[in-house]
């Protein structure tokens, strides 16, 4: 029987390989500790308008400082809210030029998936600290090349897993470490919307970008599998389908897999631009926990077998995640969700894609 590897190993080990060309790289200067951090949001869409610009006003430790956008008409708008200079405003071919600005010490990637690594190795040669949206990117080769990237310039690389700073999913990441309930022995979740993307210049139906419901909804079951488990997969099943051919024909509409773990634990999840689902359920040896929902921007509730009930938290999750990523970099200390978290999930990602291809054939990991 294979021994159960941790996740801590794991990630250490995928990430080893892209640093090893790095190592005694000095760090970049650091801020000072009470200083904020200031934060360049590149790509300015829905989320980072919506959701992450919002939170930097919550948070203590940083502060929306910049933009860089590819759509020239959205910059008066966010000059004028955010009180942004023409200094620290930069177009995506112009992002280099950021390493001349003091002001700026994060790039948060907020852009289609199909070009975060293109943008984040930007980030990181420009000697600035990367925050990157998930998914971390198209696949494994662009993630270690985002990892080398943060390494060889000495600047930290951390993936925008809101749900690893949420409290309550942090319980359920507890519990498979601590075992109140035992061993873990079973788990299912799932994260999609029953909705639509009409445009046609949509990313989310643009392959190449990263569109389709795998890469957009998909890494949260997938993440909540691996830390609800607190190891790492050893093979991995799937299949993806389109039920409206005629809006996603290049990108998949749902996804279903499973995720093989040691000691014969599965994990089955599910995911959809069809089908509203929002679960984290887990089985253990001695009791259970769920979380409904587990991934929404706020409300995330559950309860386990003993009566135990994890109520929602009220901070911003937004907030309370780039908090957290801030003081990393100001302690210089490792972010909670390193590159190498992005990375696990991409080849989970891959893994399924393949696997479909192959008529649900079972790939080893």
């Amino acid at each position: 029987m294979p021994r159960r590897p941790s996740r801590r190993e794991f990630l250490k080990q995928a990430g080893s390989l892209a640093a090893a060309s790095t190592v005694g790289v000095p760090s970049v200067l650091l801020p000072r500790r009470n200083e904020t951090l200031g934060v360049a949001l590149c790509g300015l869409g829905r989320y980072a308008g919506g959701q992450l610009a919002p939170a930097l006003q919550q948070t203590e430790h940083c502060e929306l400082q910049g933009i860089v956008t590819g759509t020239p008409a959205k910059i008066p708008r966010w000059q004028q809210k955010y009180d942004i200079p023409d200094a620290n405003v930069y177009t995506y071919e112009t992002l280099p030029e950021i390493a001349n600005n003091d002001d700026l010490d994060v790039v948060y990637i907020v852009t289609p998936t199909g070009v975060h690594a293109r943008d984040a190795i930007k980030a990181a040669k420009a000697g600035k600290h990367v925050w990157c949206e998930k998914p971390m990117a198209m696949d494994v080769a662009e993630c270690r090349a985002m990892i080398a990237a943060a390494a060889a310039n000495g600047v930290q690389l951390t993936i925008g897993y809101r749900l690893q700073h949420e409290p309550n999913n942090r319980s359920v990441m507890r519990y498979a470490e601590e075992e109140p309930y035992g061993a873990v022995q079973k788990v299912e979740t799932g994260a999609g919307y029953d909705g639509a993307h009409p445009d046609p210049g949509n990313w989310r139906r643009d392959a190449e970008l990263g569109g389709g419901t795998l890469y957009d909804m998909g890494v949260y079951p997938i993440n909540a599998a691996r830390y609800a488990a607190g190891m790492e997969p050893i093979a991995v099943t799937g299949r993806t389908w389109s039920e409206r051919e005629e809006m996603y024909s290049e990108v998949p509409e749902f996804a279903e897999f499973t995720l093989e773990f040691p000691d014969g634990v599965l994990a089955k999840g599910e995911t959809s631009f069809g089908k509203s689902t929002n679960y984290l359920d887990v089985t253990y040896a001695d009791g259970w926990c769920r979380l409904r929902p587990f991934q929404s921007y706020s409300g995330v509730r559950g309860e386990t077998s003993d009566g135990t009930r994890l109520r929602p938290s009220g901070r911003d999750q937004q907030a309370r995640q780039m908090d957290d990523d801030a003081r990393a970099i100001k302690n210089d200390e490792s972010p909670l969700v390193p590159g190498e978290e992005g990375l696990a999930d991409i080849r989970i990602v891959n893994a399924i894609m393949e696997s479909s291809r192959k008529n649900g054939a079972r790939i080893e990991l």
